[in-house]
């Protein structure tokens, strides 16, 4: 038996010392053919080894123990080529000059492949995907039943170095193509020089040092882009707690992203925590780079820190906390989340403004001039006859995320002719339907308050306003005329509108309801209307009431607005001199003026003007002047006027107290145009 046992032993010691002497001297070459056509047999692929092919046996004495003493095979090959599918340009998807790795020869006893490193050299890949969605990084490995039948092998790779190398992609669908290429530094540069130290500090864990620089160039989405940055050199997959380092600086169109930070886990693709700068020509540029919905505006940066959970079971999230810039001549600062969630990705956060400049709101309606419109690469361009804003909402847009944002303006920069002193609004965008409520300007010591819904499902848009104006003291609405600071008078006023149309121009031309205004206790003169810029108002002013100042007792309007066309159901301006009815419409569809003014004046007081005054034209170019009609009325009164009773009523709720809590000098005015007094 001891004989027996003893042979058995040397014959398996002789078997696997041949075994061991093929192995070494084995010409692995021999085997290329066959394996050339095992792989590309799998794949259904052409697939090529077309350098040497060789085969190592080494100890591995970091492994400790007797495993030291187990030699591993290390495998060498070079010029390895995979080609493309049949539709795809070109015969090569990836090349590599030479790829070397290791295996653990014990694991594969339990159908483990594991290798602690893999490096590649000089790797090459042309990506492609077609309009159709076919891609050649997909492959065909048979039958789908059998690709979703769990392998009984596990692959378990370290870590993957890799050398200089050149990327292509030429995406159809994206309307985007890159050229892509990776060089070594040479030197590694530690984490903390590129982000800073105190941000390095920061850092939960120790991040890898950047090893390699890339440079990338071609198209995105359409637009140019042009970047650098730099990279870590081994890709950690097992190692989650050690951070990869990412540096980029891109141009895509008008746009610059400039980030520094971290992927942890990037097996997994686990988190982002990066510094992050933004600018650009507007915001509004970034749908086309990121898919987020924002709002056009001027020239914008930003600068602040994104992090982001990328593996969350609601949808990846990201958060650009703590960021501060400027849009336009406005500093802005706020927090902002999104989360890419199902049935549609939604932005969250809040903004706030310490100090806004009234003119960088008005590129979110289009009101902003041609050469800002041309600077922002907006599409339309203000014609020059029109006044209200033709761009048009981009309503596409407003379906592809929901949103949930409460912005603050603080303050409010604007000229001495706007006396508007802040601003608060909550946005919401639910499913394409955009409102703001409330949209709350505070003006001239009262409020503003009003909400807008845009409703951009509908085609065209349908829009709707409602606005309550209240206690706007009329010394702070003109600060600039002296006469009104002694006045204690006040403005109110509400609208309710209804529209359809994707511009503001196009609401108003088609705009339905009314609007209601009441002003007690003022002053007007010639020099009012040139302080307002209002020409017209200066010439009706002039011939009216000459260059004297003339006190207010009350103006009343309701106006009613049927497609487009707002008309004079009431507008009556009660002064100590005359009473004033203004007739006519002002049509928003063309923009065009037909009214017509006349006084009566009161009792005996000298009123020189002998006719009625027109005011025709344009909105952009409003032209007045005197009717050739003789004015017949003396002191006649609002009856003589022919002013209407009924609309009166309905104005009797914006009558504010007068001059130190006096009743207001529009409730007689009112009384008397219903018959009461």
């Amino acid at each position: 038996m001891r004989k027996l046992l003893g042979g058995l032993f040397a014959v398996a010691l002789l078997l696997l010392a041949a075994l061991l002497l093929f192995l070494a001297l084995f010409d692995w070459n021999l085997a290329r053919p066959t394996l050339n056509t095992q792989v590309s047999a799998a794949l259904n692929r052409p697939f090529a080894i077309n350098g040497d092919l060789r085969v190592v046996w080494q100890r591995q004495p970091e492994e400790g123990g007797w495993r030291g003493w187990l030699p591993w095979p290390h495998f060498s090959a070079e010029q390895l080529v995979l080609g493309n599918p049949s539709w795809a340009k070109g015969e090569s998807f990836v090349s590599l000059q030479r790829v070397q790795f290791s295996l653990s020869p014990l694991p594969l006893l339990w159908k483990t492949v594991r290798s602690p490193r893999i490096d590649l050299v000089a790797p090459a890949a042309s990506l492609q995907r077609l309009a159709d969605g076919r891609s050649n990084w997909s492959f065909d490995l048979g039958d789908p039943a059998d690709a979703q039948t769990p392998s009984p092998w596990t692959l378990d790779i370290g870590t993957i170095g890799f050398d200089k190398g050149q990327v292509t992609l030429d995406d159809q669908s994206l309307n985007t193509q890159l050229q892509v290429q990776i060089d070594p530094l040479g030197k590694p540069i530690p984490f903390s020089d590129i982000v800073g130290k105190a941000a390095a500090q920061a850092t939960d864990s120790s991040p890898q040092d950047y090893a390699f620089a890339w440079q990338a160039k071609g198209r995105y989405k359409g637009q140019p882009l042009a970047g650098e940055g730099k990279v870590g050199g081994l890709l950690a997959l097992q190692d989650a707690q050690r951070p990869f380092p990412l540096q980029a600086d891109i141009r895509a169109g008008s746009t610059r992203i400039v980030l520094a930070g971290t992927l942890s886990d990037p097996k997994n693709l686990g988190a982002l925590d990066l510094r992050l700068r933004l600018s650009g020509s507007s915001l509004g540029h970034l749908y086309a780079l990121t898919g987020v919905t924002l709002p056009a505006t001027p020239a914008y940066t930003t600068d602040g820190r994104l992090s982001a959970q990328l593996r969350d079971a609601g949808g990846a999230s990201f958060r650009y906390r703590d960021f501060n810039g400027r849009i336009g001549d406005s500093d802005i600062h706020g927090d902002l989340t999104f989360v890419a969630r199902q049935p549609r990705p939604k932005l969250s956060g809040q903004l706030t403004s310490n100090q806004l400049l009234f003119a960088d709101l008005a590129p979110l309606i289009g009101a902003d001039s041609n050469a800002e419109k041309k600077e922002r690469g907006a599409a339309a361009s203000q014609p020059a006859g029109k006044v209200l804003p033709v761009e048009e909402f981009r309503t596409e847009r407003w379906r592809a995320m929901d949103a949930d944002v409460r912005f603050t303006g603080k303050r409010i920069v604007h000229s001495d002719k706007l006396p508007i002193s802040d601003l608060d609004t909550h946005v919401v965008l639910n499913d394409g339907q955009l409102s703001l409520e409330p949209l709350r300007f505070g003006v001239a010591g009262g409020k503003l308050e009003s909400q807008v819904r845009l409703d951009g499902t509908r085609v065209p848009l349908q829009g709707t306003l409602r606005l309550s104006a209240r206690g706007f003291k009329l010394k702070q609405l003109f600060p600039g005329f002296a006469p009104m600071q002694t006045s204690f008078g006040e403005l109110n006023g509400d609208a309710d509108l209804s529209g359809t149309g994707n511009s503001v121009a196009a609401l108003l031309g088609t705009a339905n309801g009314g609007v209601k205004l009441l002003i007690n206790d003022g002053a007007v003169s010639r020099s009012l209307m040139e302080i307002a810029g209002l020409n017209v108002g200066n010439y009706m002013v002039g011939k009216l009431f000459g260059d004297d100042e003339v006190k207010i007792n009350c103006a009343a309007a309701d106006l009613g607005m049927k497609q487009g066309l707002m008309s004079t159901r009431l507008f009556v301006v009660d002064t100590e001199n005359a009473v004033i009815k203004v007739d006519g419409t002002a049509n928003f569809a063309s923009e065009q003026l037909d009214l017509s003014v006349t006084p009566a004046s009161k009792g005996l007081r000298i009123f020189s003007l002998r006719s009625p005054l027109y005011v025709r034209g344009t909105f952009k170019q409003p032209d007045a002047g005197v009717q050739g009609v003789p004015l017949a009325l003396r002191g006649a009164g609002l009856l003589a006027l022919g002013v209407a009773v009924a609309p009166a009523a309905g104005l009797v709720a914006l009558i504010a107290p007068s001059s130190g809590g006096d009743d207001s000098q529009c409730a007689p005015l009112l009384r008397q145009m219903q018959g009461k007094g």
